[in-house]
């Protein structure tokens, strides 16, 4: 999906990604990337993330990068720091985590 959307102080950004894919009956994992002008405070890259693998209704892994955290994952409960700097990376790293958490199930 591509297009314009505002989401950091007025800003215009690029929308890269925005889909979500049904894994199984009660899973999914959505994707929205977007390309900022200016890197989110904490990170040191122009773009923004929202990737989340969520099953029966909860999040049960999230990569985000929220501004004054910077990038970092959310596994279960627990969170920890993320960095990554090219975009495909952040893909595949978030893809190996679901194909992880779906071996573990």
């Amino acid at each position: 999906m591509e297009g314009r959307v505002g989401i950091l102080s007025n800003m215009k950004d690029e929308v890269l990604h925005h889909e979500r894919y049904v894994l199984a009956e009660n899973t999914f994992a959505e994707i929205a990337t977007w390309r900022v002008s200016r890197p989110v405070h904490g990170s040191m890259h122009r773009f923004k993330c929202r990737l989340a693998l969520v099953a029966d209704g909860e999040c049960v892994l999230r990569c985000d990068n929220v501004a004054g955290k910077g990038d970092h994952r959310h596994v279960g409960d627990a969170e920890h720091g993320h960095a990554f700097a090219r975009y495909e990376q952040l893909l595949s790293d978030f893809w190996a985590d679901v194909e992880s958490w779906r071996r573990r199930r």
